[in-house]
């Protein structure tokens, strides 16, 4: 798939379009493509599951699993996408799922099959998608908002507290006090410790969160994985897989920029406390956000879909 989009599991120029011609894949075509997403999936769901049969906890991986409930099974999982017709009798396989159904060409996901109450999330979805995708991207946050989930805890409240901090509670509680704290996303905004809240310069909501979610900020560029999984399994796997990707580069960011030392886990720090690490972070935004732009006009045509 290519990184604007186009590609054989959803044409560019199928995107923001409605029912189109099908596109008809063999067995031998899709079974490779089913093999291709699995082996890829793997790489991140195999040494996860592993962790978790030894009862390993890991700051950063975890996150991907239990923050976004779905499971490494359903991540491996392959679906083709809409206007994919599987062709052969090996294809029957995919009828177990009430979301396809039988065609004279062969099995395809069916947006028929949409329940109403789905429907609604779909159209909120989209919504979301839509004004992030139109809001000037922020890039002055510079990571504060995992300083103010550790701001005026003691060391037992403190939820990684398996690992270090860079530094002592006084000092952190001077850099989440230098200036307003900028966060944009309800859903990192709701874990700020209940000090930390006031210091924020917008009043969060969960009903808020359509007017002040934009594409610079690395929570809302994370959440295009939970918005992938929530259309499955009416969204092509690999658009699904390429959305987890951009999360984990995301997390790994995310708190290599907060307080905890995680250098001994291969994480080297991004000083955000410091000039130099407020450049860095804001590099790391910007790429983020350029690379979360086709995501997201992907998952929006999937919306666009669901919905004509």
């Amino acid at each position: 798939m290519g990184s604007d989009g186009s590609g054989p599991f959803f044409p560019a120029e199928k995107r923001g379009q409605t029912r189109q011609t099908p596109f008809l894949l063999q067995p031998g075509e899709w079974r490779a493509r089913q093999a291709a997403h699995e082996a890829r999936a793997r790489e991140w769901t195999d040494p996860h599951q592993l962790r978790t049969a030894r009862g390993e906890k890991h700051p950063v991986y975890d996150f991907l699993f239990t923050y976004y409930s779905f499971r490494p099974t359903w991540l491996r999982r392959w679906h083709p996408g809409p206007e994919i017709v599987l062709e052969g009798q090996e294809a029957s396989e995919f009828l177990r799922w009430p979301e396809y159904r039988q065609t004279p060409e062969g099995v395809a996901v069916d947006a028929s099959q949409l329940r109403e109450h789905r429907r609604e999330s779909v159209q909120h979805i989209r919504a979301l998608l839509i004004a992030t995708q139109g809001r000037p991207a922020f890039y002055g946050c510079f990571g504060v908002h995992e300083w103010a989930m550790v701001y005026q805890q003691t060391p037992e409240e403190v939820r990684h507290n398996a690992h270090p901090l860079r530094f002592p509670p006084d000092r952190i509680a001077e850099i989440v006090e230098a200036n307003p704290i900028g966060c944009t996303h309800y859903d990192a905004f709701r874990f700020f410790t209940a000090p930390a809240r006031p210091l924020n310069r917008h009043p969060l909501t969960r009903a808020s969160t359509v007017a002040f979610e934009q594409r610079g900020c690395l929570h809302a560029n994370m959440d295009l994985y939970k918005w992938a999984f929530k259309l499955s399994p009416f969204t092509p796997s690999e658009l699904v897989a390429d959305c987890f990707e951009l999360a984990r580069d995301v997390r790994e960011v995310d708190m290599r920029a907060s307080p905890y030392d995680l250098t001994a886990l291969g994480f080297l720090p991004i000083p955000v406390e410091s000039a130099e690490g407020r450049a860095e972070y804001e590099t790391c935004q910007r790429d983020f956000a350029a690379r979360s732009e086709p995501l997201r006009a992907r998952l929006v045509s999937v919306c666009d879909w669901l919905l004509a």
